[in-house]
């Protein structure tokens, strides 16, 4: 996948690689208009066929703005979404206190710190529910940790917007 550090997607002036997945990159970015660290996720374009990569872009628009209205204390925030030079991207909060899999020792959490963190994923699951989004990918690498040591769910990529019908 390209490499767009130092690039500027709209405002946004892409740092640093945080992490890369089979659909998507994550860049440690600077809001230039806010004065502030964002995450800005770019979706993988190379993926798909032109044909079906203008389902996958209105699928996209159609996500981000669901996602967008996930507003609950452990779910990391949508901030914007757009488009450069044909390149979705998703703009995020920036949580420098890294995830759940990188505090991980290796062994067995004792059961109190477990419990302070796996609650409040939990609740962040029931809430996207009752909102009809089904995260899917729930995992230590996708449960960030804000400065003050509270987990934030994230990464609904694959997520599923549920339909009405249902």
């Amino acid at each position: 996948m390209t490499d767009f550090t130092g690039e500027y997607f709209d405002r946004y002036h892409l740092i640093a690689p945080l992490g890369e997945g089979g659909m998507a990159s994550v860049y440690k970015a600077y809001d230039t208009r806010l004065e502030r660290d964002v995450a800005v996720k770019i979706i993988r374009t190379d993926m798909f066929i032109p044909a079906v990569l203008e389902k996958v872009m209105k699928r996209f628009e159609r996500e981000a703005k669901s996602l967008a209205k996930l507003s609950h204390p452990n779910i990391v925030s949508i901030i914007d979404y757009g488009e450069h030079e044909g390149v979705p991207y998703l703009v995020m909060e920036y949580l420098p206190g890294g995830n759940l899999k990188d505090r991980m020792p290796g062994r067995p959490l004792p059961w109190q710190e477990s419990f302070h963190l796996l609650l409040p994923v939990a609740r962040a699951l029931q809430f996207s529910h009752q909102q009809g989004i089904i995260h899917r990918d729930v995992k230590p690498s996708n449960i960030l940790i804000t400065l003050s040591g509270e987990p934030m769910l994230s990464d609904f990529g694959i997520a599923r917007v549920l339909e009405s019908e249902g």
